[in-house]
């Protein structure tokens, strides 16, 4: 298999030199699933941790554990977005 990688150029002794470019396409592909993941981390997060409370609530019989769910489901889900910003920024960057 021949090498795809666009950001590298075989010079005229047949050695291979860093152009800079990004990867293409791969690479915007990889873009957009990191933003992706970013729109669905904290509305996921909070569902999961609102369904998780209900369960519970129905279980005891109470009607707080819901609430402290979709509190613990939203500092979840904004704890996976800074990591995931935070690693996209070191990729880009």
């Amino acid at each position: 298999m021949a090498d795809d990688d666009s950001s590298v150029e075989k010079n005229g002794a047949g050695e291979k030199q860093d152009t800079g470019e990004k990867k293409g396409a791969l690479h915007e592909v990889a873009t957009a699933e990191a933003m992706v993941q970013l729109a669905i981390a904290l509305p996921a997060a909070c569902l999961i941790g609102w369904l998780g409370g209900a369960a519970l609530d129905r279980h005891f019989h109470t009607g707080w554990i819901g609430l402290a769910g979709i509190a613990l489901g939203a500092v979840a889900g904004f704890v996976q977005i800074i990591r995931t910003a935070t690693r996209y920024m070191k990729r880009s960057g």
